[in-house]
């Protein structure tokens, strides 16, 4: 497939509707859109020029490939804000970013959402769980008491500037203390000014339906090639009511492999000829960078 990823920021290009508004109005829609998972900008661009209509900036993606650790709360608020800044700057459609706990209180929550937005979020995801956090889909998790966490999500909705920035709470208490009480955590977040839900790792479709059904802000559901949740189509996820999808670390686990598979190749071979195939050739790669709108900016201002 040829990939055309535009040049912002380039006159016509220029956003009208704001990133933070679109987003909400896509998870208003209730239409199971998928937000497919990055953590760096070049994934970014190829997603967005497979006409998704935004992004997940993954953090446990930004663990495994930036710092090469597990999702086991690693990840620093500068280095995220670094990467959120670098994706948002690539792509001009909507970004959901992933801020584990906020990384503190709700006095560290509020910084870390006016760092985000400047960086360009259009929607912080928080969860619930004790720092240093784990993978939602990890052995071991523990969350924090409900109330804390209301008063976190209190401190994000003050802490933005644009009112349509998505504040989206997770909860991971559902490997903790059961559906019950994560789906009456959700609500209680909605209650505190959440715009968005999100009840990590149900373990089956009838907890997804409960989920869609019984809380009455959009619903993220997450579906994790190997983890706990059953995988469903997005017309089933639609059909339910789920606001998104995200396949946070799709783009990674085939990358994985890919690299994988080639760097054998190449060390069993001495070269690549047997996987050509499995590369993308030049004149791909400067697509997918946009080079040809950087040559027009270099002739525009000569």
């Amino acid at each position: 497939m040829m990939i055309k990823p535009k040049l912002l920021n380039a006159g016509k290009d220029r956003e009208v509707i704001r990133r933070p508004t679109r987003l909400k109005m896509l998870l208003a829609s209730r239409s199971a859109a998928i937000l497919p998972g990055t953590s760096n900008a070049l994934f970014a661009r190829v997603i967005a020029a497979h006409g998704f209509p935004a992004i997940y900036v993954t953090g446990a993606g930004i663990a495994n490939m930036s710092l090469g650790v597990p999702d086991i709360g690693l990840v620093t608020t500068t280095e995220l804000t670094e990467h959120v800044s670098a994706i948002a700057g690539a792509v001009d459609v909507p970004v959901l970013v992933d801020a584990d706990t906020g990384f503190g209180n709700p006095i560290n929550v509020g910084r870390t959402v006016r760092l985000l937005e400047r960086a360009g979020a259009a929607g912080i995801q928080l969860e619930d769980q004790v720092f240093p956090k784990k993978c939602g889909h990890f052995s071991g998790k523990q969350v924090i008491a409900c109330g804390e966490m209301v008063q976190k999500i209190k401190a994000a909705v003050d802490a933005r500037t644009d009112p349509h920035l998505q504040i989206v709470a997770r909860t991971d208490a559902r490997a903790i203390e059961g559906i019950d009480a994560a789906i009456a955590r959700a609500r209680t977040y909605a209650e505190a000014g959440a715009d968005a839900t999100f009840v990590e790792a149900p373990i089956d479709v009838a907890e997804l339906k409960r989920i869609a059904r019984e809380i009455s802000v959009p619903q993220i559901a997450n579906m994790v090639f190997g983890g706990l949740t059953p995988i469903l189509p997005q017309n089933e996820l639609a059909k339910l009511g789920f606001g998104g999808v995200l396949y946070a670390n799709a783009a990674l686990q085939a990358a994985l492999k890919s690299v994988n598979d080639v760097m054998a190749a190449l060390k069993r071979d001495g070269s690549l000829t047997q996987v050509a195939d499995r590369l993308a050739g030049f004149e791909e790669r400067q697509q997918a960078v946009a080079k040809a709108g950087y040559d027009a900016l270099e002739q525009r201002y000569r």
